[in-house]
């Protein structure tokens, strides 16, 4: 066999270039930039508690923190440096001193080693992040002639732990569900301003979240970017929206784009229900699809008056597709006491599980809705359902909720698909507490 010798000088500068860095130089890294940043504290954290947060789970819970060195001590929103309990920095983050979640982190000691330009400095840190999330959200090719409502920063699944953003057009709306999110208001709506095609910022607290962060709310809704802009008027999938700035969440479900996509191709020929339609998403794909006919259920009467803006707006047949304004739970009832019967049936109600203690109660209440819903579709036919539950989806419960669903209605289900949150929306798998959105399209026989 033929071997081949190399100088001893090329073998050593080989070894070099591929051994990984050391700790040392690791812990250098990080400690060295903070001694430029005098007061900077240092959050300890507790012993076997490190390994979590270096394989990237972003949101630091109270009870993993030993204790936190500095005088005097960080405020709510402060830059500190995480570190473990040799006071080793494992990253940085946001502080908060009123949440459970005392620091999100924002950067790890490894990726500041690759590239230090933004380390500990959160303005710089935001605009890379959303030049990130832009250059992502082109990549799977958004915005789009056919498409212009999506997610542009989806929290934790984009490392900004705590800020939503989402484009309608030439609208983004801003949802922020965490302290530090409302101190770096300017820098965000300045980074988000920077975004091709968009006009106005639109400003949304989760006020009951931002309270749990001890936040004074009271303030937070006097001012928003564009509080003279009411609707915009976006295109999904080349399917007409009129989006309600004041409307539930950001004003859309993005979440649900591609779902409403394989309604629309499955839909031709059939009888579609569609509850708890908000707007008229899937009802309208369904119509465009050329659904024989579609009705359309929601409690919410501005709701409704959207989901007829978007008939008129899509030029689609108003004898085949109507709204009801009715309560979920009683129209299925009183058309399974009819025998009346839909070939396909999409069932997407409100959060139900916001927490889990109250995922017991939650599981009876989603186990009640289908199996209404099973009862009402054809044998042979189809439901769509979801939930929106974080608390469910996490369990891994709702598959099994909806076999007991179909044990109630005396039908057998068959799972043809299992979906989440369209890919705008990405997840962190660190962070699993990101995923919330489930869908499920079951044959019911």
């Amino acid at each position: 066999m033929l071997q081949i010798q190399f100088p001893a000088r090329i073998m050593k500068s080989f070894f070099s270039m591929s051994s990984p860095p050391t700790s040392s130089v690791a812990f250098s890294t990080l400690q060295e930039l903070s001694a430029n940043h005098r007061g900077l504290a240092k959050v300890m954290l507790k012993k076997g508690k490190t390994q979590l947060f270096k394989d990237g789970s972003p949101m630091v819970y109270s009870g993993a923190v030993d204790r936190i060195i500095g005088r005097p001590p960080p405020k709510t929103g402060d830059v500190v440096l995480v570190a473990d309990g040799s006071e080793k920095p494992i990253g940085w983050g946001l502080y908060n001193s009123a949440s459970m979640f005392c620091v999100r982190l924002m950067q790890l000691e490894d990726e500041v080693m690759r590239d230090s330009s933004c380390a500990l400095d959160m303005e710089k840190l935001l605009n890379r992040r959303l030049d990130d999330a832009m250059n992502l959200r082109r990549s799977l090719g958004l915005p789009s002639a056919d498409t212009n409502a999506y997610r542009l920063v989806n929290s934790e699944g984009d490392r900004l732990s705590g800020l939503i953003v989402d484009v309608f057009g030439d609208i983004a709306v801003v949802a922020s569900s965490a302290a530090w999110v409302e101190k770096y208001r300017p820098e965000i709506e300045s980074c988000v301003g920077r975004i091709s095609g968009v006009t106005y910022i639109n400003w949304r607290p989760s006020i009951d979240i931002l309270k749990e962060e001890g936040l004074d709310v009271s303030n937070l809704m006097n001012f928003k970017s564009c509080s003279h802009v009411e609707k915009v008027e976006v295109i999904e999938n080349g399917i007409f929206y009129s989006v309600s700035l004041e409307g539930q969440k950001t004003g859309f479900y993005a979440d649900q784009r591609e779902n409403r996509r394989l309604v629309h191709s499955i839909s031709k020929g059939w009888r579609v229900l569609d509850v708890c339609c908000y707007s008229g998403g899937f009802a309208l794909n369904a119509a465009a699809g050329c659904a024989d006919h579609v009705i359309g259920l929601d409690s919410s009467l501005a709701a409704l008056e959207l989901a007829e803006e978007n008939v008129h707006l899509n030029n689609l047949d108003p004898g085949r597709i109507s709204f009801l304004k009715e309560d979920a739970a009683e129209f299925m009832k009183m058309a399974a006491s009819k025998n009346e019967m839909w070939d396909l049936v999409i069932l997407d109600p409100p959060k139900l599980a916001p927490r889990k203690k109250v995922l017991q109660n939650a599981s009876g209440m989603y186990r009640s809705l289908n199996s209404l819903a099973m009862q009402i579709t054809k044998r042979g036919g189809l439901l769509m359902t979801c939930s929106c539950s974080g608390a469910m989806t996490q369990s891994g419960l709702f598959l099994r909720t909806l076999q007991g669903a179909a044990t109630m209605a005396g039908r057998k289900l068959t799972v043809l698909r299992h979906a989440g949150a369209a890919c705008d929306h990405p997840i962190d798998p660190s962070y699993p507490e990101g995923a919330y959105l489930t869908n499920y399209l079951l044959r019911v026989l």
